[in-house]
């Protein structure tokens, strides 16, 4: 045995110690990146949905803080979104590690047990073979030469080996933990997304609400609007009683003979057999009287939707006391047909009356407006309070 077998034995074991311990640090590299990356992306959103906390808690306006806390918990969701992938990129990580540090094992491992092999043989060689082969006393004498140098390397690198050892007992506990934290990342992630869900169907519900009440809201400002319009003209009535009262008292000469009182004046003597009022308009009926509409009014006569351009005429004779445009209702005319009797007339497009004139039933008074869904509302009043006119109509 020549003392070139043991050196053949240790050199390789020392070639394998210096090869390619970075074999795959190119792929843990790039693990390392997308672990930096996704714990960056955790950290920008949990503070984007802080900063959106802090603005949905200050804000007065609830449409803007609704909207600030659906970004707030909208930034969780995608906090925990990249808490999985920083999750999922440390245990990736985590398995290069450990793969570069099994192939480090194995590359380490070869070589000492080649070396260990070779000094069992070695140990188990008689010692007789040194008497009868020649030249085996000067062999052995090289070769303990040898190992008494050789051990205090192998002594060296079997702590090395224990050491990476340890280094993958940690690398697979921290997998461990990776892994736990992925698991709680997707529990909170679950839990982010149903409070999500429910936020949105909570300001869903609260807006539907919302509208409700602006609804009931717009309904009631239009009634008290219809109240506050009778009120103006029972003053205007009023008024023009009064200025009519003082014109009359300050007239010269004697006082005429004491009629009838207003209230004790017979009603016309309109029957159903003489029918002496008649529709402005022919159409379909939209609204009868007292009938109550959407928005919460009651209505004071008849609306009659009619095609656009249809002529509208005189329900019955009288004076033109008034004819033109008013608020909304676009032209407008009111017949006096005495007696305290009174027509209007609203939803003309065109006039062909001014005031003062004299008509006759059934003369023409003007053209239905045009529009979309063209309308005639007609009401008869007496001494300002609206009739039925249905049973004058026959």
């Amino acid at each position: 045995m020549r003392i070139a077998l043991p050196l053949a034995l240790i050199a390789p074991f020392a070639i394998a110690l210096a090869a390619g311990q970075g074999s795959a640090q190119s792929e843990i590299t790039d693990q390392q990146r997308r672990l930096i990356e996704a714990r960056a992306q955790s950290l920008a959103a949990a503070r984007r949905s802080a900063e959106f906390d802090k603005a949905a808690a200050s804000e007065r306006d609830e449409a803007v803080k609704a909207a600030a806390q659906e970004a707030a918990q909208a930034a969780k969701v995608q906090k925990a979104e990249a808490d999985i992938a920083a999750a999922t990129a440390r245990i990736a990580l985590v398995d290069r590690l450990l793969a570069a540090q099994q192939t480090d094992l194995a590359q380490q491992q070869g070589p000492i047990a080649r070396l260990v092999a070779a000094l069992v043989t070695l140990a188990e060689r008689p010692a007789a073979i040194g008497i009868v082969q020649p030249g085996s006393l000067d062999d052995l004498v090289h070769v303990r030469a040898v190992l008494g140098s050789t051990l205090p390397l192998v002594q060296a690198r079997t702590a090395d080996l224990r050491a990476a050892f340890r280094r993958s007992r940690r690398l697979r506990a921290d997998q461990a933990l990776a892994i736990a934290s992925m698991g709680r990342s997707r529990a909170d992630l679950e839990t982010q997304r149903v409070a999500l869900a429910q936020l949105e169907a909570d300001h869903r519900l609260k807006s539907r609400d919302l509208g409700r009440n602006a609804l009931v809201e717009s309904d009631r400002a239009i009634g008290l609007g219809e109240r506050a319009r009778d009120l103006v003209d029972s003053m205007r009535i009023t008024t023009d009683a009064a200025a009519t009262g003082r014109a009359l008292v300050g007239l010269p000469g004697p006082l005429p003979r004491p009629g009838r009182p207003v209230d004790d004046a017979s009603p016309l003597p309109w029957t159903i057999a003489s029918a002496p009022y008649r529709l402005p308009v022919e159409g379909r009926l939209l609204a009868g009287f007292g009938e109550v509409s959407d928005s919460g009014i009651r209505s004071r006569g008849l609306s009659i939707a009619v095609p656009e351009g249809t002529d509208v005429v005189a329900p019955a004779a009288g004076k033109i006391v008034f004819a033109g445009l008013f608020r909304t209702y676009r032209n407008v005319i009111i017949i006096d047909h005495g007696g305290g009797w009174t027509s209007l007339i609203s939803g003309l497009g065109t006039l062909r009356v001014r005031v003062g004139d004299r008509l006759a039933q059934g003369a023409l008074v003007g053209v239905a407006a045009s529009g979309p869904q063209p309308q005639v509302t007609v009401e008869l009043r007496r001494h300002g309070r609206p009739v039925d006119l249905a049973p004058l109509t026959g």
